[in-house]
């Protein structure tokens, strides 16, 4: 079987499948468990596991978890350069809860 470049491919994909292929990328990039935010931000266990000063397998049981403190979360994704948001999201705007935050901005809604 020959090989064939992805741009072949997808150029030959009508453009509704191509906006449905978008669409769906785009979505699995917003929504994703921690392990594979890890993976996409290139970090591994142990890396992590260096800056949040725990060894591998409290990271690897981190990412296991359905339930943890907001405090750890946060930590785990600022270890990672970026900060934890918690949001409400209802059918006519979202409003970002910032009670949990360090340094608390102003509450904002977003329609």
């Amino acid at each position: 079987m020959p090989v064939r470049n992805f741009r072949e491919l997808r150029a030959k994909m009508s453009p509704e499948r191509q906006a449905n292929n978008k669409l769906e990328s785009e979505r699995m990039l917003r929504d994703m468990p921690l392990d594979e935010l890890r993976v996409a931000r290139e970090w591994t266990q142990q890396q992590l596991a260096q800056v949040l000063e725990m060894n591998q397998a409290a990271v690897s049981k981190m990412e296991r978890r359905t339930d943890m403190y907001i405090s750890t979360l946060g930590k785990f994704i600022e270890a990672m350069g970026g900060h934890l948001e918690i949001r409400a999201v209802f059918p006519d705007g979202t409003v970002r809860i910032t009670q949990f935050a360090a340094s608390t901005p102003t509450a904002g809604f977003e329609a």
